[in-house]
């Protein structure tokens, strides 16, 4: 008993000068205004003493940052050249390889503004924009997937590239938190945003989603995302997704078919079971417009008792691995959970995609 009251109490004493600490440091220690150089073509003045995402996000730069500037996602990348410089923070290694190590990578989240500091930003970031709108519709899709349409108020027009994602703005017990979700309206649909968003027990972003209704505000930031589609119509295109991985895989079909009307391209899509198959009917329509369309969706888990079904069966990269040949020039965009992209880059590789030709997205 006397050993675990003195446990309770280190730990107290240990949780009481941390948060002294803290405080100590946010009432002594002023680090003034310092100055942020952005790629030498545009110079900011922030108060010291905040996290360097706070400081852009604060000047409408939106960074991405699906956890909130908390270091779990990895998303808020910028080069550091000078003023906050210093190997990263344990915090910050598992999600920079050694490259990015080198050059001065760091988690805008992870870096404190304690002097001026000379910073890169891809310049895609800097034409990212926050967005107000209205929900136009919802639509349940499967048990747990909605499809979500918003239309745009202002700015009433987006520009995004196939494969981007949006970070819409929710709210939660300790304040505004932004969650990523890809785009599954095509580039062509300048004036909406359509999302596939699943249900997670428990998440914020999914939970605010689901009970939106029509005419609710929504806000968001975007486009983000590092896809990019070969403007090469001779270079045929791979998707393949499962669950709302489908979201990107939608917005690059009909992107691609939008301007290449002969373009060849697969869709390969894993579900669980017969209850996970949506937009079959819609794709296969859109098969039956362009013959160069092969639509291969492919059921994982066994049959239930009346179901039928006369598709592929089994792990959707055995599904690629048995309809692709190889030695044929190709570009591919995968989105699904972290195993079935494993799985599948190892058969796009065997089949001859290099690896900068892979797009890829976990989840």
């Amino acid at each position: 008993m006397i050993f675990l009251w003195a446990i309770l109490v280190f730990v107290l004493l240990l949780v009481g000068l941390s948060a002294a600490l803290i405080v100590a440091e946010r009432l002594l220690v002023n680090y003034g205004v310092c100055k942020l150089d952005i790629n030498g073509q545009r110079e900011l003045e922030v108060d010291g003493g905040q996290t360097l995402l706070s400081a852009l996000n604060g000047a409408e730069i939106w960074i991405p940052s699906a956890c909130g500037g908390k270091g779990s996602c990895g998303y808020c990348k910028v080069r550091v050249l000078s003023g906050a410089g210093g190997k990263p923070l344990p915090t910050e290694t598992p999600f920079l390889d050694r490259r990015e190590q080198r050059n001065g990578t760091r988690l805008a989240c992870q870096v404190k503004i304690r002097q001026n500091v000379r910073l890169r930003i891809p310049e895609d970031l800097l034409n990212v924009k926050l967005y107000s709108s209205v929900v136009k519709s919802t639509i349940s899709l499967t048990y747990d997937i909605k499809e979500i349409r918003l239309a745009l108020k202002e700015p009433a027009e987006i520009l995004q590239r196939p494969g981007q994602y949006v970070q819409i703005i929710a709210p939660s017990p300790d304040g505004p938190v932004s969650r990523a979700y890809s785009i599954s309206s095509p580039t062509y649909e300048t004036n909406e945003v359509e999302l596939n968003v699943r249900l997670v027990p428990g998440g914020i972003g999914s939970t605010y989603l689901h009970n939106l209704e029509v005419g609710d505000e929504v806000r968001f930031t975007g486009p983000y995302g590092e896809f990019e589609l070969s403007e090469d119509p001779a270079a045929e295109i791979i998707c393949v997704g499962g669950g709302c991985g489908m979201a990107p895989m939608k917005n690059i079909i009909y992107s691609v078919y939008d301007r290449w009307p002969d373009r060849s391209l697969w869709l390969f899509f894993g579900c669980r079971g017969t209850r996970d198959i949506f937009y079959l009917d819609e794709l296969r329509e859109l098969a039956r417009k362009h013959p160069n369309f092969h639509v291969i969706y492919a059921l994982s888990d066994r049959l239930g008792l009346g179901e039928t079904w006369d598709g592929e069966t089994g792990f959707i990269h055995l599904a690629v691995d048995k309809h692709l040949q190889g030695g044929i020039k190709r570009q591919a965009f995968l989105c699904g959970p972290g195993p079935m992209i494993d799985a599948v880059m190892g058969v796009l590789r065997e089949k001859g995609i290099r690896q900068r030709d892979i797009f890829y997205d976990k989840f």
